[in-house]
């Protein structure tokens, strides 16, 4: 990708969270930009950290570990895993990465439990909107199944994460978004240690500014950042 382009495109996402961080009178630094690589090629992801974002997004265990390959000179990056992992995947993935943003199973949370060697920050993915397509939790069976990770010392829910449907308007995004923000509340208003559930994980290229508008505090975007 020209580099012009893509710092182009960097200073216009940049704008549009400080934007969105204004009208919802937060400060600029309550909200991580994830950079989500998984179409673009080494070369493209290292510009992108070389213009000062560290933490990056993949959803194949393949294309994971090829850049961490590539970028093995970068100490700083933070590797976020988004989307779908099956459990045979798992013992490949899961001591690789910083934070894992897909959490909606027993069984999986058992597998990470296995094969992680140190506590894993993991987002519990959501289903806000209720469609069938959807991977997450539904919001009723949501505490509970934060109840039963009680045993699991290998994993931090630091969060919630979830993704509103594509074509949602935007009186629809912020009722999806402020819906996952009350669950994120009732569940940190609980104290418990192994599930702070500080953090909202939600808005992608097409919606992150009603979702920091709503108290997103990590942003999924990916082909804001390569348009061309």
């Amino acid at each position: 990708m020209i580099l012009q382009k893509l710092q182009q495109n960097v200073e216009s996402i940049q704008q549009d969270v400080e934007k969105a961080c204004q009208i919802s009178q937060r400060p600029i630094d309550s909200v991580t930009i994830i950079c989500v690589t998984k179409s673009v090629d080494n070369e493209t992801t290292k510009q992108v950290v070389d213009l000062g974002f560290s933490h990056l997004a993949e959803n194949r265990m393949e294309k994971l570990l090829e850049k961490q390959a590539y970028l093995a000179n970068y100490k700083t990056i933070k590797w976020h895993f988004i989307g779908n992992l099956q459990r045979r995947k798992v013992k490949t993935v899961i001591n690789q990465i910083d934070y894992f943003h897909a959490l909606d199973k027993i069984s999986l949370a058992e597998e990470i439990q296995k094969r992680a060697l140190s506590k894993i920050k993991c987002f519990v993915q959501v289903n806000v909107s209720g469609e069938m397509t959807k991977q997450g939790i539904s919001p009723d069976d949501l505490l509970h199944f934060i109840k039963d990770l009680k045993d699991f010392d290998r994993i931090e829910v630091v969060g919630l994460m979830t993704m509103a449907p594509i074509d949602s308007n935007l009186d629809e995004l912020s009722h999806y978004f402020n819906q996952l923000k009350k669950l994120q509340q009732e569940i940190a208003s609980k104290n418990l240690d192994y599930a702070p559930c500080t953090e909202l994980s939600m808005g992608m290229s097409q919606d992150f500014m009603p979702a920091i508008e709503s108290g997103a505090t990590f942003v999924r975007i990916g082909s804001r950042f390569f348009e061309s």
